[in-house]
């Protein structure tokens, strides 16, 4: 397998492979055999970016991936990104982005992943309740403290975005927002607006999450749904909004340009999100390994200029 390339995260100094491995499902659907499995696939072909949550399954993903760090494979190939401010109070799903629960949250992160430092802790999302500097606050102490080397954001708006990382620009010796994490693809180029422009004009490498729309690019669910398909389990309302006429269409455009150059709709779309301007590295999440190894067959392509220009004007109703 030709082996990953790789990239610099924004404007910083920490170099990911172009295509990192999403853990979300660690821990629940994905068992600890299949579990190293992935691992050993993903960074056997050159991948070192792991992202997960200290949400995902309940912190049993990071508890998964903490169980493989040294035993499967050495810490030092890899580089470990986290999130907080997603978790549960009396089984209820909260937000909270202050200070005081994201360093819980990291502290709880580190324990689980059975280390003293990750390389990239991400606030999880944006909180109308909570201040900007409060929450940002939280990143310049994971810094000054060695339990991060790098911090970023994700799901955040375009403003919000920029107002952060200018934020953190402003006074020297708080920690700089080094990237943000958004969902992009074919059927979901919203942050082409705004946070696009904004992470690149701020030196903030982008990590689209769900690149494959959901599932939905690959071209699984054409004629009807596959039942061992996220649509066809409690999560099908993640893929429904992806399922309508104009969807449809781009997915049939991708089926095309597959079909034309002899690759999967899954190599098409992923190459197409993971060479946009300012994209440092899609995240794909797989179920088993024999996925994941078709998305890291991509490496191995390059969408025609012209095949990109098509794709852009199928999916221009998606922006």
């Amino acid at each position: 397998m030709c082996l990953v390339q790789h990239r610099s995260l924004g404007r910083s100094g920490l170099s990911v492979s172009r295509l990192g491995l999403g853990l979300m499902t660690w821990g629940n659907h994905t068992d600890e055999h299949e579990a190293r499995e992935q691992l050993t696939t993903f960074v056997e072909a050159g991948g070192t970016l792991l992202d997960t949550a200290h949400t995902y399954a309940g912190g049993a993903s990071e508890e998964l991936l903490g169980s493989l760090l040294g035993a499967v494979v050495p810490r030092s190939d890899v580089v470990v990104a986290t999130k907080a401010g997603v978790g549960l109070r009396r089984g209820n799903r909260v937000v909270d982005t202050s200070r005081g629960y994201l360093l819980r949250c990291l502290d709880l992160s580190l324990k689980r992943l059975g280390l003293d430092s990750v390389d990239l802790w991400q606030v999880h999302v944006w909180s109308d309740d909570t201040p900007i500097e409060e929450t940002l606050s939280a990143l310049d102490t994971a810094v000054s403290t060695g339990r991060a080397a790098y911090v970023g954001v994700s799901n955040w708006s375009g403003w919000r975005t920029a107002q952060g990382a200018t934020w953190q620009r402003a006074v020297p010796g708080r920690a700089p927002l080094v990237s943000t994490q958004v969902e992009y693809s074919l059927l979901n180029r919203g942050i082409e607006h705004e946070i696009l422009p904004a992470a690149q004009e701020l030196g903030l490498g982008i990590l689209p999450w769900s690149p494959l729309g959901r599932g939905v690019l690959t071209g699984k669910y054409r004629s009807g749904t596959p039942a061992d398909s996220r649509g066809a389990s409690e999560m099908s309302q993640w893929v429904e909004g992806y399922r309508d006429e104009s969807s449809s269409y781009v997915v049939e455009a991708v089926v095309k340009a597959a079909e034309g150059l002899g690759w999967t709709p899954l190599e098409v779309a992923l190459a197409w999100v993971r060479d946009r301007p300012g994209v440092t590295a899609p995240v794909v999440g797989a179920r088993t390994a024999a996925q994941l190894r078709q998305a890291l067959a991509v490496e191995q392509r390059t969408l025609p200029q012209e095949l990109v220009a098509a794709l852009d004007d199928a999916s221009v109703e998606r922006r």
